[in-house]
């Protein structure tokens, strides 16, 4: 008999850290760091707003770097929170 904490032989497989760490884009979720560089490009490169599309690009990337520190998982999460919200209310 083992102990909660004891590995049973052959029961435990070595786990690499790239399949336990969420993908980050200079801290931010890969997927919001893209969307908010086209933004932001779309807004200084096609509408010639150089200023517009620099303070699109830096306060979305620090909102979505602070809000990755908190909880990486963030974009899913609220993507499901507003795909439900319906069916949570009281």
């Amino acid at each position: 008999m083992t102990g909660a904490g004891e590995a049973i032989e052959g029961f435990e497989a070595p786990l690499h850290r790239a399949l336990a760490e969420p993908i980050l884009l200079g801290g931010a979720p890969r997927t919001i760091a893209i969307v908010n560089g086209t933004l932001a490009a779309a807004m200084g490169l096609g509408l010639q707003q150089w200023i517009a599309g620099l303070a699109i690009w830096a306060l979305g990337h620090t909102v979505a770097v602070f809000a990755a520190r908190r909880d990486p998982d963030f974009a899913p999460v609220l993507a499901r929170h507003l795909r439900q919200r319906g069916y949570l209310a009281c």
